[in-house]
């Protein structure tokens, strides 16, 4: 099946994990992606192997698969004068140019929203960024941890009073999923714009903005009540006027979360599945209001009740619980959840199983592909050749490279380069052929050239 996005090409100029991860999105609703990546070192996120416990060894690597799925990759050196120029060349026939790098280095490389207009006016220029374009730290970058998770109240807000630390984010990426995909979101909306109106936008998504975006029902309430919200402590229940909305421990050290926002409706039914039908007609609880007024005590039978079987149990017994209810479960145990596993939320994505992106059309799965590999670096004693090709590992010949010097220097090169310039903008002009597009693990040809050792560190993040 094609994807809502079949034939737009999105030339991406991105860092580690906001950024790529919209273009793996677009990716997955049918997007042609070609991802610009530093010639000798590509992208940063490459070096990561250890998040917490979890190390990974050699290839694949969730790391840089996550946001770099389906995509196909070139090593380009952009501080050049001819690298510019080639990549202005790609950008002459996107209709997209995403990227995660900030305003003054947008500046220094001349790609900004001008640079790139300057040779397509109708492009979508798309920007991810840490602050936000406006304001004093416009040009400040970020990552998740700080401008997502801390800055916009997501950590403070489920941290309990008294507590020796604040809680961290669940795991990695966690803020740069969520932002990548308002990102994608946005440059569809832009797409829709462009081809409605003829007009051309300029989107722009924040972590910082998509974390308050997250929390803005809880921004909301205390901008208008004038407190902040206050996490319950550890291991409590939860709500103070609703039994039937929060946690309760099993038998087996597992938990079970109920949101049942409406008490009265589905107080009864919780009973006889608890094997308590009696409850239910107890003058405690006889309607919302009096289950509300005791809480306390309505929490206590349930825990109760709920820690003398196993998860399992319940599992079995709450198959026919009316109201919403799930167990709580770790990132393994996700994989083997039925309900994930029927909807397709887990895919194969080269070697590796990912998360799919939330958005499904037609009731039918994606099928991104894997990430592209880093192409392997030339000895210094060898002719300098790199690899090059339409992104698939079947198609690669040696090319000459550029010498080391700091500049594209021979006109052959720079026309051997544009060659394949050129034929990466006929494949993504012309229908993909999945087989040697989307399924196999590509190798990222490479225009090389001396690069300053601080170009990443410049960049970035966002």
């Amino acid at each position: 099946m094609t994807g809502p996005l079949e034939g737009v090409w999105v030339l991406e100029v991105s860092m580690y994990g906001f950024v790529p991860s919209a273009g793996a999105v677009l990716a997955e609703w049918g997007a042609e992606m070609i991802k610009i990546e530093h010639a000798v070192r590509g992208d940063p996120q490459r070096g990561l192997r250890q998040i917490g416990t979890i190390k990974v060894e050699g290839l694949p690597n969730p790391n840089v698969d996550h946001a770099n799925r389906g995509k196909r990759s070139v090593g380009l050196d952009i501080s050049v004068p001819a690298g510019r120029e080639l990549l202005l060349e790609l950008a002459e026939h996107a209709d997209v140019f995403l990227t995660s790098f900030l305003p003054p280095h947008r500046r220094r490389f001349g790609i900004d929203v001008d640079d790139v207009r300057a040779v397509n006016p109708r492009i979508v220029y798309a920007r991810g960024s840490g602050m936000g374009p406006r304001g004093q730290e416009a040009d400040k970058g970020g990552y998740d941890m700080t401008a997502f998770w801390c800055r916009a109240a997501v950590s403070a807000s489920i941290t309990p009073p008294g507590n020796a630390g604040v809680v961290p984010p669940p795991g990695p990426a966690f803020g740069d999923t969520v932002s990548g995909t308002n990102l994608a979101g946005g440059i569809a909306a832009a797409l829709f714009k462009r081809k409605e109106t003829g007009e051309s936008s300029v989107v722009d998504v924040s972590l910082l903005s998509s974390g308050v975006w997250a929390m803005g029902h809880g921004i909301g309430l205390s901008l208008h009540v004038g407190e902040p919200l206050v996490a319950p402590p550890f291991g409590s229940h939860g709500s103070l006027a609703n039994p039937l909305s929060g946690m309760y421990r099993t038998a087996d050290d597992r938990h079970i979360a109920f949101t049942m926002l409406q008490p009265g409706k589905f107080w009864a039914d919780v009973c006889r599945h608890i094997d308590r039908p009696e409850l239910a007609d107890d003058p405690r609880f006889a309607d919302a209001p009096k289950i509300s007024e005791n809480t306390e005590a309505a929490v206590e039978i349930l825990r109760d009740a709920i820690s003398a079987r196993t998860l399992a149990e319940w599992t079995a017994k709450f198959a026919t619980l009316a109201g919403p209810w799930a167990p709580v479960q770790d990132t393994l145990q996700v994989g083997d959840d039925a309900q994930v596993r029927a909807n397709e939320y887990l895919i194969r994505a080269g070697e590796l199983e990912l998360a799919a992106n939330p958005v499904q059309f037609d009731v039918t799965a994606p099928e991104p592909g894997a990430a592209p590999e880093f192409a392997p670096t030339p000895r210094r004693s060898s002719s300098n050749s790199v690899w090059t090709g339409n992104g698939s590992s079947r198609s690669r010949k040696p090319v000459r490279s550029p010498d080391r010097t700091g500049a594209l220097r021979s006109e052959s090169r720079i026309r051997a380069a544009r060659s394949h310039a050129a034929r990466i903008r006929a494949t993504a002009a012309s229908p993909r052929n999945p087989s040697t597009c989307r399924s196999a693990r590509r190798a990222p040809p490479n225009v090389r050239g001396e690069v300053p050792a601080a170009y990443n560190a410049d960049c970035g993040p966002w």
